[in-house]
């Protein structure tokens, strides 16, 4: 059974940060409510209010609402139309399918000067002959009846014939009374059938057991060694067996042809729960406690783990130990030894956010950090190799420096001085031969000459 509580209120106040006393708009439908209670308190300055599709079976405490302008309580077990003169700004009210066939209950809304749309399709009531008439007679300040305009014509012929169409309007209420007790007996008939068959069940389940007891007392111990080695097997198919009735009472319960009444419908709500009870208890039973992931063995020795599935940033908890680091994600862990000793002070974590990855840089113990930077090794020179070098270099520097077409015909008086400011890249260079006294002596050719 839902009810409506203070915690419900606020959380469909969001949009008005959860504060609820000056809440002018307010949803509870679809909660399976079956009482009104607690909103004239707490919510007064209220002007929307939705409760439809719910088991709500009176109109109550709602009275106080002064400013409620529209209250949608369709789809609900209302059987008459009360207690809503005090809502005095209300204009708009819709009862759509509920189960009103007091139509003479709409008198209670004369009070109400500022209603001008009422709803009442789907209730018994609307299948009354003269039903709209008598509405329209009787509420003179409706502008619309379900969904309909009334039109100032039909509002004087309505008036014209309203003694004649509440009569006729009082014997159907009659007669509509009468069937409605009827059906109110046989659900309860069928509700305490429903009670004592539970009860004969349970009964006789407690009895089973007992007797199988007492039969398991008198057998030998070798009787007894063996049924409980049976047990598991017999147990699994007691469980299988009480599924498959379980989905025979199932099938029968939504195949039964049945009125559409407010007890149907309470009754469907209560299979709905206990189907939505015993798949729990089911689920319960089936779920299989997993032993905890042993990290570390009882002689201090840190094991390899890897558990996780699904990587998140935020539910990442890194761990760096001097021999091992562990991951913690979503409570499962990833555990790796390591090989050598490391600095955990100094250790660091990151993550790519484009491919996830994470990497954990984490310093050995004695060793320095030093910047990933590509160098050359170093290779040993030979006259020839260094030649070619040389030449290959020499080559570049003539494409870049020097133009033949601008040069075509040497100057000479100015020689010297481009000899003087020639680069000195262009001149060949002076080979240097390695002196033989110093054995560990390299000829590297990308060290400048330092003449």
């Amino acid at each position: 059974m839902g009810r409506i509580t203070e915690d419900l209120i606020r959380r469909n106040a969001e949009h008005n940060d959860c504060v609820i006393f000056s809440l002018e708009e307010l949803s509870l439908h679809q909660q399976e409510i079956e009482r009104l209670e607690h909103i004239d308190k707490w919510c007064r300055d209220l002007k929307i209010l939705y409760l439809q599709n719910n088991l709500i079976g009176k109109i109550e405490n709602v009275s106080k609402l002064k400013k409620l302008e529209y209250l949608n309580l369709a789809l609900n077990n209302i059987e008459k139309i009360e207690n809503l003169e005090g809502c005095e700004g209300l204009t708009k009210l819709d009862l759509t399918v509920n189960f009103i066939g007091e139509l003479s209950s709409v008198k209670t809304l004369q009070g109400n000067i500022h209603l001008k749309e009422l709803f009442l399709m789907g209730n018994p009531c609307a299948d009354f002959d003269g039903y709209r008439q008598f509405v329209v007679a009787t509420l003179q300040q409706l502008k619309w009846l379900d969904g309909k305009e009334i039109e100032r014509s039909e509002r004087i012929q309505a008036l014209q014939n309203l003694p004649v169409v509440e009569q006729r309007i009082r014997e159907q209420e009659k007669a509509y009374c009468l069937k409605r007790a009827k059906d109110k007996e046989e659900a309860q008939r069928k509700l305490e059938e429903e009670e004592s068959k539970g009860e004969m069940g349970r009964s006789h389940t407690g009895s089973g057991g007992h007797w199988h007891a007492d039969l398991s007392a008198t057998l030998p111990s070798f009787e007894e060694s063996k049924d409980y080695i049976q047990a598991p097997e017999i147990e699994e198919g007691q469980c299988k067996g009480k599924e498959f009735d379980d989905r025979e009472d199932d099938l029968e319960f939504w195949n039964k042809p049945s009125l559409y009444t407010p007890e149907s419908r309470l009754e469907t709500l209560r299979h709905m729960e206990k189907q939505r009870r015993d798949q729990e208890r089911l689920s319960e039973k089936k779920k299989k406690v997993k032993p905890p992931r042993m990290l570390v063995t009882e002689d201090g020795r840190a094991l390899n783990v890897n558990e996780p599935k699904y990587m998140d940033t935020s539910l990442i908890d890194v761990d760096v130990q001097p021999t091992y680091v562990r991951v913690m994600v979503k409570g499962k862990p990833f555990q790796l030894i390591l090989p050598a000793e490391v600095k955990p002070d100094s250790s660091f974590a990151k993550r790519s956010q484009t491919t996830g990855h994470l990497v954990v840089c984490m310093p050995k113990v004695g060793e320095v950090i030093i910047g990933c930077q590509r160098t050359s090794k170093p290779v040993k020179s030979t006259p020839d190799s260094s030649k070619e070098q040389t030449s290959k270099r020499s080559q570049q520097m003539e494409r870049l420096e020097v133009d033949p077409s601008k040069r075509s015909i040497p100057d000479v008086a100015n020689i010297v001085q481009e000899k003087k400011h020639m680069p000195r890249r262009v001149c060949a260079e002076p080979k240097i031969i390695p002196s033989e006294e110093d054995p560990d002596f390299e000829d590297n050719p990308e060290v400048p000459p330092l003449i």
